[in-house]
Protein backbone atom coordinates (compact mmCIF):
# COMPACT_ATOMS: atom_id res chain seq x y z
CA UNK A 1 0.00 0.00 0.00
CA UNK A 2 2.81 2.76 1.04
CA UNK A 3 4.86 1.46 -2.06
CA UNK A 4 1.66 2.79 -4.37
CA UNK A 5 1.11 5.56 -2.20
CA UNK A 6 4.76 6.43 -3.13
CA UNK A 7 4.75 5.63 -7.07
CA UNK A 8 2.03 8.05 -6.91
CA UNK A 9 3.47 10.62 -5.34
CA UNK A 10 6.80 10.62 -7.27
CA UNK A 11 4.64 10.29 -10.72
CA UNK A 12 2.36 13.46 -9.78
CA UNK A 13 3.11 16.95 -8.18
CA UNK A 14 1.05 17.75 -5.55
CA UNK A 15 -1.23 19.53 -7.65
CA UNK A 16 -2.69 17.01 -9.76
CA UNK A 17 -3.02 14.81 -6.61
CA UNK A 18 -5.65 17.53 -4.90
CA UNK A 19 -7.57 17.64 -8.22
CA UNK A 20 -7.79 13.53 -8.09
CA UNK A 21 -8.71 13.75 -4.44
CA UNK A 22 -11.50 15.10 -2.90
CA UNK A 23 -11.35 18.09 -0.87
CA UNK A 24 -11.58 16.45 2.70
CA UNK A 25 -8.80 14.95 1.94
CA UNK A 26 -6.71 17.06 0.26
CA UNK A 27 -5.16 18.72 3.15
CA UNK A 28 -3.04 15.92 3.65
CA UNK A 29 -5.18 13.40 5.24
CA UNK A 30 -4.04 10.99 2.47
CA UNK A 31 -0.38 11.23 4.14
CA UNK A 32 -2.02 10.25 7.54
CA UNK A 33 -3.44 7.01 5.70
CA UNK A 34 -0.25 6.18 4.67
CA UNK A 35 1.29 6.17 7.74
CA UNK A 36 -1.33 3.84 9.34
CA UNK A 37 0.28 0.86 11.25
CA UNK A 38 -0.30 -2.52 10.15
CA UNK A 39 0.23 -4.19 13.81
CA UNK A 40 -3.68 -4.03 15.66
CA UNK A 41 -4.85 -5.87 12.17
CA UNK A 42 -2.50 -8.35 12.43
CA UNK A 43 -3.30 -9.31 16.11
CA UNK A 44 -7.15 -8.71 15.38
CA UNK A 45 -7.21 -11.76 12.89
CA UNK A 46 -4.47 -13.95 15.18
CA UNK A 47 -7.06 -13.22 17.67
CA UNK A 48 -10.14 -14.68 15.86
CA UNK A 49 -8.51 -17.74 14.68
CA UNK A 50 -7.18 -18.84 17.90
CA UNK A 51 -10.45 -18.51 19.41
CA UNK A 52 -11.81 -20.60 16.13
CA UNK A 53 -9.36 -23.07 17.21
CA UNK A 54 -9.36 -23.21 20.66
CA UNK A 55 -13.62 -23.89 20.20
CA UNK A 56 -13.27 -26.91 17.73
CA UNK A 57 -10.62 -28.33 19.90
CA UNK A 58 -12.90 -28.25 22.78
CA UNK A 59 -15.46 -29.59 20.27
CA UNK A 60 -13.65 -32.87 19.53
CA UNK A 61 -12.30 -33.34 23.35
CA UNK A 62 -16.11 -33.28 24.40
CA UNK A 63 -16.31 -35.70 21.21
CA UNK A 64 -14.30 -37.97 22.49
CA UNK A 65 -14.74 -37.62 26.16
CA UNK A 66 -18.50 -39.01 24.77
CA UNK A 67 -17.49 -41.30 22.98
CA UNK A 68 -15.21 -43.39 25.44
CA UNK A 69 -18.05 -42.86 28.20
CA UNK A 70 -20.43 -44.47 25.86
CA UNK A 71 -18.19 -47.17 25.06
CA UNK A 72 -17.52 -47.56 28.67
CA UNK A 73 -21.09 -48.32 29.40
CA UNK A 74 -21.18 -51.03 26.39
CA UNK A 75 -18.31 -52.73 28.23
CA UNK A 76 -19.97 -52.07 31.79
CA UNK A 77 -23.17 -53.82 30.02
CA UNK A 78 -21.90 -56.85 28.44
CA UNK A 79 -19.91 -57.24 32.29
CA UNK A 80 -23.13 -57.53 33.91
CA UNK A 81 -24.83 -60.09 31.07
CA UNK A 82 -21.87 -62.40 31.65
CA UNK A 83 -22.41 -61.75 35.67
CA UNK A 84 -19.33 -60.02 36.34
CA UNK A 85 -20.79 -57.20 37.99
CA UNK A 86 -23.87 -58.74 39.04
CA UNK A 87 -23.81 -62.31 39.68
CA UNK A 88 -26.99 -64.01 39.89
CA UNK A 89 -28.40 -64.14 43.39
CA UNK A 90 -29.27 -67.69 43.08
CA UNK A 91 -27.31 -70.41 42.08
CA UNK A 92 -27.14 -73.72 43.01
CA UNK A 93 -23.37 -75.49 42.38
CA UNK A 94 -24.65 -79.03 41.51
CA UNK A 95 -21.60 -82.35 41.68
CA UNK A 96 -22.89 -84.77 40.29
CA UNK A 97 -21.56 -88.66 41.53
CA UNK A 98 -23.71 -91.85 41.27
CA UNK A 99 -23.50 -94.17 43.31
CA UNK A 100 -25.15 -97.92 41.41
CA UNK A 101 -27.62 -99.84 42.55
CA UNK A 102 -26.87 -103.01 43.86
CA UNK A 103 -27.04 -105.89 41.60
CA UNK A 104 -30.37 -108.30 42.29
CA UNK A 105 -31.73 -107.07 45.04
CA UNK A 106 -34.46 -104.02 44.64
CA UNK A 107 -34.57 -101.60 47.10
CA UNK A 108 -37.91 -101.88 48.97
CA UNK A 109 -39.27 -100.65 52.12
CA UNK A 110 -39.74 -104.34 53.19
CA UNK A 111 -35.97 -105.00 52.89
CA UNK A 112 -34.54 -101.84 55.00
CA UNK A 113 -33.27 -102.60 58.41
CA UNK A 114 -32.89 -99.58 60.18
CA UNK A 115 -31.40 -100.84 62.96
CA UNK A 116 -27.92 -102.60 61.14
CA UNK A 117 -25.34 -101.63 63.61
CA UNK A 118 -21.93 -100.02 63.38
CA UNK A 119 -20.58 -97.05 61.03
CA UNK A 120 -17.43 -97.52 59.55
CA UNK A 121 -15.17 -95.15 58.43
CA UNK A 122 -15.85 -95.50 54.81
CA UNK A 123 -15.84 -93.28 52.42
CA UNK A 124 -17.78 -93.42 48.93
CA UNK A 125 -15.62 -93.45 46.26
CA UNK A 126 -17.36 -91.34 43.81
CA UNK A 127 -18.47 -88.97 46.62
CA UNK A 128 -21.99 -87.28 46.85
CA UNK A 129 -24.34 -85.73 44.93
CA UNK A 130 -25.79 -82.80 46.42
CA UNK A 131 -28.47 -80.03 45.95
CA UNK A 132 -30.13 -77.50 47.76
CA UNK A 133 -33.15 -75.01 47.30
CA UNK A 134 -35.78 -73.13 49.46
CA UNK A 135 -38.90 -74.12 50.63
CA UNK A 136 -41.42 -71.94 52.27
CA UNK A 137 -43.76 -74.74 53.58
CA UNK A 138 -43.61 -76.09 57.15
CA UNK A 139 -44.02 -79.62 58.10
CA UNK A 140 -47.89 -79.70 59.33
CA UNK A 141 -46.82 -82.43 61.73
CA UNK A 142 -44.20 -81.48 63.94
CA UNK A 143 -42.83 -82.47 67.25
CA UNK A 144 -43.89 -80.52 69.93
CA UNK A 145 -41.67 -78.02 70.53
CA UNK A 146 -39.48 -79.16 74.07
CA UNK A 147 -38.10 -77.16 76.31
CA UNK A 148 -35.32 -75.22 74.56
CA UNK A 149 -31.30 -76.79 76.80
CA UNK A 150 -29.79 -74.66 78.80
CA UNK A 151 -26.25 -75.31 76.88
CA UNK A 152 -25.92 -73.44 73.06
CA UNK A 153 -29.61 -73.76 72.06
CA UNK A 154 -31.28 -76.46 70.09
CA UNK A 155 -32.36 -76.92 66.32
CA UNK A 156 -34.99 -78.51 64.87
CA UNK A 157 -34.67 -80.73 61.55
CA UNK A 158 -36.61 -83.89 59.90
CA UNK A 159 -34.91 -86.67 57.00
CA UNK A 160 -37.03 -88.52 54.57
CA UNK A 161 -35.55 -91.12 51.80
CA UNK A 162 -36.83 -91.70 48.90
CA UNK A 163 -36.03 -95.61 47.89
CA UNK A 164 -36.91 -94.65 43.53
CA UNK A 165 -34.36 -91.81 43.26
CA UNK A 166 -32.51 -93.24 46.19
CA UNK A 167 -32.06 -89.72 47.81
CA UNK A 168 -31.74 -88.53 51.10
CA UNK A 169 -33.91 -85.64 52.14
CA UNK A 170 -32.67 -83.20 55.07
CA UNK A 171 -34.88 -80.11 56.19
CA UNK A 172 -33.75 -77.66 58.17
CA UNK A 173 -36.08 -75.91 60.16
CA UNK A 174 -35.13 -73.97 63.00
CA UNK A 175 -32.67 -72.97 65.55
CA UNK A 176 -33.82 -71.86 69.43
CA UNK A 177 -32.73 -69.66 72.04
CA UNK A 178 -28.74 -69.33 70.33
CA UNK A 179 -26.31 -67.63 72.27
CA UNK A 180 -25.44 -64.23 71.40
CA UNK A 181 -21.94 -63.80 69.59
CA UNK A 182 -21.68 -60.35 68.15
CA UNK A 183 -20.95 -57.01 70.28
CA UNK A 184 -24.80 -55.99 69.46
CA UNK A 185 -25.73 -58.92 71.98
CA UNK A 186 -27.14 -60.89 68.88
CA UNK A 187 -25.99 -63.35 66.44
CA UNK A 188 -26.22 -64.13 62.88
CA UNK A 189 -26.96 -67.63 62.11
CA UNK A 190 -26.15 -70.07 59.49
CA UNK A 191 -25.92 -73.89 59.55
CA UNK A 192 -23.34 -75.99 58.18
CA UNK A 193 -24.37 -79.81 56.39
CA UNK A 194 -22.43 -82.67 55.44
CA UNK A 195 -22.22 -86.58 55.59
CA UNK A 196 -19.31 -87.63 57.55
CA UNK A 197 -16.83 -89.20 57.09
CA UNK A 198 -17.11 -86.90 53.70
CA UNK A 199 -16.10 -83.44 54.89
CA UNK A 200 -15.57 -82.01 51.57
CA UNK A 201 -18.96 -81.89 50.18
CA UNK A 202 -20.72 -79.43 51.91
CA UNK A 203 -23.78 -77.25 51.92
CA UNK A 204 -25.25 -74.54 53.71
CA UNK A 205 -28.36 -72.50 54.60
CA UNK A 206 -28.85 -68.99 54.44
CA UNK A 207 -27.90 -66.22 56.99
CA UNK A 208 -30.48 -65.14 59.40
CA UNK A 209 -29.62 -61.43 59.97
CA UNK A 210 -29.81 -60.79 64.12
CA UNK A 211 -31.57 -63.45 64.77
CA UNK A 212 -31.76 -65.86 68.00
CA UNK A 213 -34.50 -67.67 67.32
CA UNK A 214 -33.68 -68.30 63.07
CA UNK A 215 -35.99 -70.34 61.01
CA UNK A 216 -34.64 -71.02 57.86
CA UNK A 217 -36.76 -74.12 56.55
CA UNK A 218 -34.49 -75.01 53.84
CA UNK A 219 -34.43 -78.65 52.56
CA UNK A 220 -31.10 -80.10 51.04
CA UNK A 221 -30.91 -83.40 48.98
CA UNK A 222 -27.86 -85.84 49.10
CA UNK A 223 -28.71 -87.51 45.49
CA UNK A 224 -27.32 -91.28 45.05
CA UNK A 225 -26.98 -92.80 48.33
CA UNK A 226 -28.09 -96.30 48.20
CA UNK A 227 -29.88 -97.31 51.96
CA UNK A 228 -26.77 -99.43 53.09
CA UNK A 229 -24.11 -97.04 52.19
CA UNK A 230 -26.48 -94.09 54.42
CA UNK A 231 -25.65 -96.61 57.55
CA UNK A 232 -22.33 -96.08 57.44
CA UNK A 233 -23.03 -92.44 57.38
CA UNK A 234 -22.92 -89.64 60.22
CA UNK A 235 -24.91 -86.50 59.86
CA UNK A 236 -23.23 -83.80 60.77
CA UNK A 237 -24.71 -80.06 61.25
CA UNK A 238 -22.78 -77.37 62.31
CA UNK A 239 -24.17 -73.50 63.38
CA UNK A 240 -22.30 -71.06 62.80
CA UNK A 241 -22.34 -66.99 63.51
CA UNK A 242 -21.59 -65.17 60.42
CA UNK A 243 -18.92 -62.74 60.26
CA UNK A 244 -18.31 -60.60 57.35
CA UNK A 245 -14.83 -59.10 58.67
CA UNK A 246 -12.98 -62.13 60.52
CA UNK A 247 -13.28 -65.81 60.52
CA UNK A 248 -17.21 -67.24 61.07
CA UNK A 249 -17.88 -67.95 64.68
CA UNK A 250 -18.68 -71.48 65.55
CA UNK A 251 -22.41 -71.81 68.03
CA UNK A 252 -22.83 -75.13 68.61
CA UNK A 253 -22.81 -78.74 66.39
CA UNK A 254 -24.58 -81.81 65.93
CA UNK A 255 -23.98 -85.50 65.34
CA UNK A 256 -26.09 -88.28 64.37
CA UNK A 257 -25.42 -91.49 63.06
CA UNK A 258 -28.30 -92.27 60.20
CA UNK A 259 -28.27 -96.24 61.10
CA UNK A 260 -29.69 -95.21 64.52
CA UNK A 261 -32.57 -93.35 62.36
CA UNK A 262 -35.77 -95.13 60.86
CA UNK A 263 -36.10 -93.29 57.47
CA UNK A 264 -39.27 -95.02 56.40
CA UNK A 265 -41.01 -93.11 58.98
CA UNK A 266 -39.68 -89.25 58.10
CA UNK A 267 -38.51 -88.31 61.40
CA UNK A 268 -38.83 -84.96 63.74
CA UNK A 269 -35.65 -84.41 65.77
CA UNK A 270 -34.83 -81.73 68.37
CA UNK A 271 -31.03 -81.57 69.03
CA UNK A 272 -28.97 -79.89 71.66
CA UNK A 273 -25.95 -77.91 70.48
CA UNK A 274 -22.76 -79.03 71.39
CA UNK A 275 -19.93 -77.42 72.07
CA UNK A 276 -17.53 -77.91 69.11
CA UNK A 277 -14.08 -78.35 69.71
CA UNK A 278 -11.20 -76.63 69.48
CA UNK A 279 -12.33 -73.54 68.52
CA UNK A 280 -11.65 -71.50 71.31
CA UNK A 281 -8.46 -73.46 72.57
CA UNK A 282 -5.63 -72.10 74.68
CA UNK A 283 -6.96 -68.19 74.83
CA UNK A 284 -7.25 -68.21 78.79
CA UNK A 285 -9.72 -67.08 81.44
CA UNK A 286 -10.68 -64.17 82.97
CA UNK A 287 -12.41 -63.47 86.50
CA UNK A 288 -14.43 -60.45 86.49
CA UNK A 289 -16.96 -59.27 89.55
CA UNK A 290 -20.24 -57.65 88.47
CA UNK A 291 -22.34 -55.39 90.80
CA UNK A 292 -25.53 -53.83 90.38
CA UNK A 293 -26.84 -50.74 92.02
CA UNK A 294 -30.36 -50.19 91.36
CA UNK A 295 -30.65 -46.69 93.46
CA UNK A 296 -28.02 -45.24 91.50
CA UNK A 297 -28.58 -47.25 88.03
CA UNK A 298 -25.63 -48.00 87.69
CA UNK A 299 -23.46 -51.13 87.21
CA UNK A 300 -19.96 -51.59 88.98
CA UNK A 301 -17.30 -53.67 86.73
CA UNK A 302 -14.05 -55.45 88.68
CA UNK A 303 -11.49 -56.70 86.52
CA UNK A 304 -9.68 -58.87 88.97
CA UNK A 305 -7.38 -61.31 86.85
CA UNK A 306 -6.91 -63.46 84.31
CA UNK A 307 -4.92 -67.13 84.52
CA UNK A 308 -3.36 -69.09 81.45
CA UNK A 309 -3.51 -66.38 78.85
CA UNK A 310 -2.22 -67.33 75.33
CA UNK A 311 1.47 -66.18 74.48
CA UNK A 312 1.51 -63.66 71.78
CA UNK A 313 4.89 -62.52 71.55
CA UNK A 314 8.09 -63.84 70.45
CA UNK A 315 9.38 -64.59 73.66
CA UNK A 316 6.70 -66.56 74.54
CA UNK A 317 4.83 -64.01 76.98
CA UNK A 318 2.23 -61.53 76.70
CA UNK A 319 1.77 -57.54 77.88
CA UNK A 320 -2.26 -58.19 78.83
CA UNK A 321 -4.95 -54.93 79.62
CA UNK A 322 -7.97 -55.29 79.55
CA UNK A 323 -10.36 -52.91 77.46
CA UNK A 324 -14.12 -52.42 78.20
CA UNK A 325 -16.93 -51.56 75.93
CA UNK A 326 -20.38 -50.20 76.82
CA UNK A 327 -22.61 -51.64 73.92
CA UNK A 328 -26.41 -50.00 73.45
CA UNK A 329 -28.38 -50.64 70.67
CA UNK A 330 -25.55 -52.07 68.69
CA UNK A 331 -23.19 -48.71 69.06
CA UNK A 332 -20.02 -48.57 71.35
CA UNK A 333 -20.64 -45.98 74.51
CA UNK A 334 -18.12 -45.45 76.50
CA UNK A 335 -14.56 -47.44 76.83
CA UNK A 336 -12.48 -48.01 80.01
CA UNK A 337 -9.68 -50.23 80.05
CA UNK A 338 -7.04 -51.45 83.04
CA UNK A 339 -3.36 -51.04 83.36
CA UNK A 340 -0.79 -52.95 81.37
CA UNK A 341 0.84 -56.03 83.34
CA UNK A 342 4.50 -56.44 81.53
CA UNK A 343 5.19 -60.09 80.22
CA UNK A 344 2.43 -62.29 82.26
CA UNK A 345 -0.11 -64.49 81.48
CA UNK A 346 -1.38 -64.84 85.18
CA UNK A 347 -1.84 -60.96 85.47
CA UNK A 348 -3.55 -59.72 88.53
CA UNK A 349 -5.92 -56.31 87.83
CA UNK A 350 -8.05 -55.61 90.93
CA UNK A 351 -9.56 -52.47 89.10
CA UNK A 352 -13.07 -50.97 89.10
CA UNK A 353 -15.06 -49.17 86.63
CA UNK A 354 -18.47 -48.06 86.85
CA UNK A 355 -20.94 -47.26 84.28
CA UNK A 356 -24.04 -45.43 84.45
CA UNK A 357 -27.10 -47.15 83.33
CA UNK A 358 -31.16 -46.10 82.70
CA UNK A 359 -32.93 -49.35 84.44
CA UNK A 360 -35.46 -48.62 80.78
CA UNK A 361 -31.72 -49.39 79.42
CA UNK A 362 -30.51 -52.75 80.72
CA UNK A 363 -32.64 -54.95 78.45
CA UNK A 364 -30.66 -53.49 75.46
CA UNK A 365 -27.22 -52.98 77.30
CA UNK A 366 -24.13 -55.53 76.95
CA UNK A 367 -20.38 -54.89 77.77
CA UNK A 368 -17.60 -56.59 75.51
CA UNK A 369 -14.54 -57.23 77.84
CA UNK A 370 -11.62 -57.89 75.68
CA UNK A 371 -8.35 -59.06 77.03
CA UNK A 372 -5.70 -57.21 74.85
CA UNK A 373 -2.09 -57.55 74.39
CA UNK A 374 -0.43 -54.79 73.92
CA UNK A 375 2.60 -54.03 70.96
CA UNK A 376 4.93 -50.73 71.03
CA UNK A 377 5.67 -51.60 67.50
CA UNK A 378 2.30 -52.58 65.88
CA UNK A 379 -1.68 -52.72 66.62
CA UNK A 380 -2.41 -53.84 69.90
CA UNK A 381 -3.84 -57.85 69.30
CA UNK A 382 -6.71 -59.20 70.60
CA UNK A 383 -6.44 -62.32 72.79
CA UNK A 384 -9.75 -63.02 73.60
CA UNK A 385 -12.86 -61.64 74.83
CA UNK A 386 -16.38 -62.27 76.69
CA UNK A 387 -19.71 -60.74 75.90
CA UNK A 388 -21.67 -59.96 79.39
CA UNK A 389 -25.43 -59.31 78.32
CA UNK A 390 -28.67 -60.06 79.26
CA UNK A 391 -28.35 -62.82 76.16
CA UNK A 392 -25.13 -64.31 75.39
CA UNK A 393 -23.84 -67.26 76.25
CA UNK A 394 -24.87 -69.34 78.98
CA UNK A 395 -22.19 -68.42 81.39
CA UNK A 396 -22.56 -65.15 80.57
CA UNK A 397 -26.10 -64.80 80.55
CA UNK A 398 -25.86 -66.27 84.01
CA UNK A 399 -23.52 -64.25 85.92
CA UNK A 400 -26.27 -61.35 84.00
CA UNK A 401 -29.15 -62.71 85.86
CA UNK A 402 -27.61 -63.18 89.01
CA UNK A 403 -26.19 -59.47 89.21
CA UNK A 404 -29.69 -58.48 88.52
CA UNK A 405 -31.39 -60.50 91.50
CA UNK A 406 -28.22 -59.78 93.54
CA UNK A 407 -28.55 -56.33 93.66
CA UNK A 408 -25.72 -53.73 95.73
CA UNK A 409 -24.07 -57.50 95.97
CA UNK A 410 -20.48 -58.52 93.85
CA UNK A 411 -21.02 -61.46 91.32
CA UNK A 412 -17.76 -63.19 90.72
CA UNK A 413 -17.33 -65.19 87.71
CA UNK A 414 -14.77 -67.15 85.64
CA UNK A 415 -15.32 -66.43 81.67
CA UNK A 416 -12.87 -68.41 79.23
CA UNK A 417 -12.17 -65.82 76.50
CA UNK A 418 -13.52 -66.50 72.68
CA UNK A 419 -12.01 -65.51 70.00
Amino acid sequence: MRRILRKVLASKGKGEIDTCLPSSLADGTMLRITEFPLLPLVVAAASVVTMVMTLALCSLCQWCYRRDSYMELERDDETTEKGGAFPPSNIVTRKTIKFERPPGKAMLRGNVQPNADGHEEESAENGTSLKSHDDEGSDSNEEAVSEPGANLGRIQFSMSYNFDTMTLVLHIKRAVELPAKDFSGTSDPFVKICLLPDKKNKMETKVKRRNLNPHWNETFQFEGFPYDKLQHRVLYLQVFDYDRFSRNDPIGEVHLPLCEVDLTESPTFWKDLRPCPNSNDNLGELLVSLCYQPTAQRITIVVMKARHLKAMDITGTSDPYVKIWLVYREKKIEKKKTSCKKRCLNPVFNESFIFDIPMDKMKETSFIISVMDKDTLKKNDVIGKVCLAPRSGPLETKHWKEMISKPRQPVAMWHGLKK
